[in-house]
């Protein structure tokens, strides 16, 4: 496998020229410095220094010396990062679905920061089902989902509802839906595989009024308002700024289709007293926004 000391020794002895002057560079004795360089020549396949000729680059280890000193310097701004980030407090790296307003994100984002739990923080838009993947494999602390979904031995906060918005074309565009004034056309909605149990849900909700429910599937809630504009679907969003000419808003009360959200961390992680204080300061950001 190929490892940081094999670079550092290609890159000592290649400005060195001298098998001792580099061993002394980077600490260690010849025999161990010739037998890393062996290593490193059998992992590459080819031939890095002529030694027929003193100590010299051959055509290969030329080749290599630029990306050798690029690795290396990556890995020491990585680890000055890394010390920067400890010095600093540790950051939390937080997940969001991207359902969730950016101003409601915003929010709680910064609510940790605030209340100086933290004092960075990293986020992440993604679907439900990759952050939840995420939080699982210990690459996110924390995540904001859409509700219900399978947790797998995640913990979770209490459901906060956030009121939603029915977008719709200007009047003219499909056949008035009984009751609701809401045309019947289809609804734009994401993949299922984002969030299958929410997915779901929503779609059932819709459903309980009697008709079938027609989806058109769209990768964002721009792209929905695109259709919307278009006369060719109809949007839920719980975003109060998603506007365009043409399109008109409706508050989403019959049925009621509020927007789900749970955070979620794992409790089996070293650090999860201190995730669990984050956590509650996440709720209570998205709590101001609930539907009362």
């Amino acid at each position: 496998m190929l490892t940081e000391r094999h670079l550092e020794i290609f890159v000592a002895l290649a400005e060195e020229g001298h098998f001792g002057d580099a061993a002394q560079r980077v600490g260690i004795t010849q025999p161990p410095l010739s037998q890393g360089l062996r290593r490193l020549e059998a992992l590459l396949g080819v031939r890095l220094f002529d030694r027929d000729r003193g100590v010299t680059l051959t055509d290969e280890g030329a080749l290599l010396l630029p990306h050798a000193r690029r690795a290396l310097a990556a890995m020491t701004e990585l680890r000055d990062a890394g010390a920067r980030e400890h010095a600093d407090g540790r950051r939390l790296r937080l997940g969001l679905v991207p359902e969730l307003p950016a101003r409601v994100g915003a929010a709680v984002a910064a609510a940790p920061a605030r209340a100086r739990e933290r004092s960075r923080v990293g986020v992440t838009t993604a679907p439900t089902a990759t952050l939840l993947s995420e939080v699982s494999a210990g690459r996110l602390d924390l995540a904001v989902i859409r509700h219900p979904a399978v947790l797998h031995g995640l913990s979770a906060g209490p459901v906060v509802l956030l009121p939603t918005w029915v977008l719709t074309p200007e009047p003219g565009f499909g056949e008035p839906s009984a009751g609701s004034g809401i045309p019947r056309l289809p609804v734009a909605v994401r993949p299922r595989a984002e969030g299958p149990a929410a997915h779901d849900l929503f779609v059932d909700t819709l459903a309980g009024r009697g008709r079938r429910v027609e989806t058109v599937v769209v990768s964002d809630e721009r792209a929905g308002l695109a259709l919307v504009a278009a006369g060719q679907a109809v949007l839920v969003t719980a975003d109060d700024t998603l506007v365009a000419d043409g399109v008109v808003r409706h508050p989403a009360d019959d049925p009621p289709l509020p927007l789900r959200l749970r955070v979620v961390w794992d409790p089996r992680r070293s650090q999860a007293a201190e995730t669990m204080a984050a956590a509650k300061l996440l709720v209570e950001a998205l709590s101001r926004e609930a539907v009362g």
